[in-house]
């Protein structure tokens, strides 16, 4: 049984819901080793603990594997701990970016509940361990693990990274897909999917760059598309947000899937993430992106000052992020994106700056996230003297973890929230005034409804007084 925690924290799902890709394909990795598997997504299902242990009671599952980022790792701990409480014998692992860097922490702490953490990729690793184990073999010889023995924690060796992508099996038909709907389009059904694995770029504030190792591997284009296909034919899948940090890297092979999207002609919406100099590299068919099927692009702006962006290492400037947002606007796609607040030297100044200078982006939708010190980030150890919490279930952008040298972290989250309230204030007459994109305002108006309704700020948002009476008002005569 693979099971994602049950973790809230108001942010990626206040849009929607998708599935765990991760455990999508190490199941399919899983049943041609011949292990019958089970993928359990409590986060999507919204159910308590009680509900957990009940399905854990029920399937009675010889291994159970849950992952886990920095703000998921206490629930995810939690999981395996009620596990074992109800399954004697049961085999516990524990993989993700948390655990691949964090793993001594974890054993110094919870090796009661766990077995074993898989460091890295899981899809060659967790069915080598689990024959591995089930046969008593040395698991010296497994790469990429870490467990105790002895008393110790033992490390094996990394495990080289898959080379081809495209021999991997993903168990689509494992996935209940009533669990993931996207709000703001109707009668969605969502995939998540990806072409690409690995980050070029070496922003001091990710994860991403140092658990890849530097590394970019992508898989064929025509195999993509077509995995997009039987989605969509045989699932019902109407939206497709691509998870890949980079996927348009390589603009002949970004080309290849563009075109035979347009060729395929498959009535589906795609979201994706990319990057500023991907979007100014690409101005030129950029329209080709909307005739694809892309309705929605993230680009991480993080900052509005070019110092601020040398300093998180982004290797772009302010007036090139303005320019690449404004490609994407001017295309009739949403474009979304963030802004990283809460660094040591944050006053109130800088704050207001940053808000004043985040009308100029003018993205659809903007982000004020708070600056999280993941304890493997490069900038953790300048961060440290700083930290004010040390609940890794905060570590999840909306709670302000750093105190700023000027200001407490309660000032903080203030700044933050005004930001949101003028932002879209400004935003909403704009949207009200919108012509000629109907699908475009529709899922701008039902985006910000359920912002208001599903994420973090609904409750943050009382303190202030709650969203303006004004901004509902408009939300609702604007809502078709």
């Amino acid at each position: 049984m693979l099971i994602t925690p049950p973790y809230h924290s108001g942010v990626v799902e206040s849009a929607g819901r998708w599935p765990n890709l991760g455990f999508v394909y190490i199941a399919g990795e899983l049943e041609k080793s011949g292990y019958e598997v089970e993928i359990y997504d409590a986060m999507s299902k919204f159910h308590s603990y009680e509900q957990i242990r009940e399905q854990i009671r029920s399937s009675k599952p010889d291994f159970i594997g849950v992952t886990a980022i920095t703000a998921t790792i206490n629930d995810a701990i939690k999981v395996l701990k009620m596990a074992k409480e109800e399954l004697s014998d049961v085999v516990t692992l524990l993989g993700g970016v948390h655990p691949t860097f964090c793993y001594e922490e974890i054993f110094s702490s919870d090796s009661e509940w766990v077995d074993y953490c898989v460091l890295g990729e899981g899809e060659l690793t967790t069915p080598e361990l689990l024959d591995a184990h089930r046969m008593g073999h040395d698991l010296s010889s497994v790469l990429g693990i870490a467990f105790i023995r002895d008393g110790k924690v033992v490390r094996t060796k990394s495990r080289d990274f898959i080379p081809d992508l495209d021999v991997l099996s993903p168990a689509w038909h494992l996935v209940t897909w009533s669990d993931y709907p996207l709000y703001f389009i109707d009668n969605s059904t969502v995939a998540i999917v990806s072409s690409s694995r690995g980050c070029v770029h070496s922003c001091i504030f990710c994860s991403q760059h140092k658990f890849w190792e530097g590394s970019y591997r992508q898989r064929d284009a025509r195999s993509f598309v077509e995995e997009i296909e039987h989605l969509a034919t045989k699932y019902g899948i109407n939206v497709f947000f691509i998870a890949d940090e980079y996927p348009t890297y390589s603009r002949e092979r970004w080309e290849k899937i563009l075109d035979l999207l347009i060729e395929k002609k498959l009535g589906i919406h795609i979201l994706i993430e990319t990057c500023v100099e991907g979007i100014l590299r690409d101005h030129d068919i950029i329209d080709r992106y909307r005739q694809a099927g892309i309705l929605f692009i993230y680009v991480g702006v993080e900052a509005t000052s070019d110092e601020r962006l040398d300093e998180f290492k982004k290797g772009t400037k302010f007036e090139d992020s303005k320019q690449a947002l404004k490609i994407i606007q001017d295309a009739g796609m949403i474009v979304e994106s963030s802004l990283i607040l809460g660094t040591p030297n944050e006053t109130h100044e800088s704050i207001e700056e940053t808000r004043k200078l985040a009308f100029d982006y003018n993205a659809d939708f903007m982000h004020f996230l708070f600056l999280a010190p993941w304890p493997y980030a490069d900038m953790y150890e300048s961060l440290k003297p700083y930290i004010e919490v040390t609940d890794y279930s905060k570590y999840n952008l909306v709670e302000p973890i750093i105190k700023p040298k000027a200001m407490t972290r309660s000032e903080l989250m203030n700044e933050v929230l005004n930001c949101y309230k003028k932002y879209y204030m400004m935003k909403l007459p704009q949207w009200a005034n919108m012509k000629g994109n109907d699908l475009k305002r529709s899922c701008l108006i039902k985006g910000m409804k359920a912002i208001i309704e599903n994420s973090f700020l609904k409750d943050h948002m009382k303190g202030l007084g709650g969203m303006p009476k004004s901004v509902h008002k408009l939300i609702n005569l604007l809502e078709p």
